[in-house]
């Protein structure tokens, strides 16, 4: 058993997490290894949410279980509640590796996703970035973008949370000391002249962000919140992660009709080179990273192999 705070400090960089998500991806696109669709649950009120996901990572040889649970019912910070676990099992032996706290795992593993993702439809030339939001997300997510993004170089931040605007400069400055941050007061406006647009917001936030607050050649990539249904609706191209988890968790950006875009094209088939990111460098595309199960997987098992190997956790005699 590895709990959070036996993987809290088990060091591992932006770079290694992003190689990790990516020969995930790469494993998957090339028919290795398997992630079927999630199922979900939900209160019909919306107070509560809960997901489990199964995988089998085929070059790893290693297969997991996740299961996530949200409770949120006044879209409140203090309130808010929220776990999930993973199960790791050798797929060689046979053996139980590990049950742990994903905590860590998702904090680090989605902003891998959404460099990956900005890698491969960025326009050339494009320099600025914009990040809505200063949750686990937010505080993770400039450090990644810049494992896989290093010509970003103009970084604008909105939040509205002292402690959380300072926990993203500290975890920027962690890995780049060099970085500028620029604290915008306007998201509006930073949008207009951003290349790259990460909405990482919960749910409470008041931002939306309009299609017409797009600049021409930007891609906005949705985590959290903070883009409105347009930005998919009128994109001249959609990626996601997964058309069908799009399907599934994306519901509130469908469009008037009540229907979703379609997705132009998958992560792990633009990986592959099977499928092309960005077509026109004037391209407004939308983004939906909703991760797969085999990123949890990838970086899960990271984080176990150096855990036990240092000796941390809790042997338990569960099937004894």
């Amino acid at each position: 058993m590895l709990s959070r705070s036996d993987l809290a400090d088990v060091p591992i960089g932006p770079a290694e997490v992003v190689r990790a998500v990516e020969d995930a991806y790469l494993a998957f696109a090339g028919g290795d290894s398997d992630n079927p669709r999630k199922l979900s649950v939900a209160h019909p009120d919306g107070w509560s949410v809960a997901y489990a996901m199964l995988g089998r990572d085929g070059r790893r040889r290693v297969v997991a279980m996740k299961t996530s649970y949200k409770f949120d019912p006044h879209h409140d910070r203090s309130t808010k509640r929220y776990y999930t676990t993973i199960t790791l099992y050798d797929d060689a032996t046979g053996l139980p590796i590990a049950m742990m706290d994903c905590a860590r795992v998702g904090a680090l593993r989605t902003p891998a996703v959404s460099a990956l993702l900005v890698r491969e439809t960025v326009r050339p030339g494009a320099r600025s970035v914009l990040l809505i939001g200063t949750g686990t997300q937010g505080r993770n997510a400039l450090p990644q973008l810049l494992a896989a993004n290093p010509q970003l170089d103009r970084l604008m931040l909105y939040g509205t949370h002292a402690e959380g605007l300072a926990a993203v400069k500290a975890e920027l400055l962690h890995h780049h000391p060099e970085a500028e941050l620029e604290i915008v007061d306007d998201p509006y406006a930073a949008a207009r002249s951003a290349d790259v647009i990460l909405a990482t917001a919960g749910p409470g936030t008041k931002v939306a962000l309009e299609s017409s607050d797009m600049a021409p050649g930007a891609v906005a990539v949705l985590v959290g919140y903070g883009l409105a249904p347009s930005t998919l609706g009128d994109a001249d191209r959609v990626i996601a992660t997964s058309a069908e988890q799009m399907a599934l968790t994306g519901t509130d950006m469908a469009g008037p009709d009540g229907r979703l875009r379609r997705v132009d094209a998958e992560l792990p088939q633009i990986l592959s080179r099977r499928a092309v990111g960005r077509i026109a460098e004037d391209e407004k595309i939308f983004v939906y990273n909703s991760g797969l199960v085999l990123t949890d997987i990838a970086v899960a098992h990271a984080l176990a192999v150096r855990a036990i190997a240092e000796g941390r956790g809790t042997q338990v005699p569960l099937w004894d």
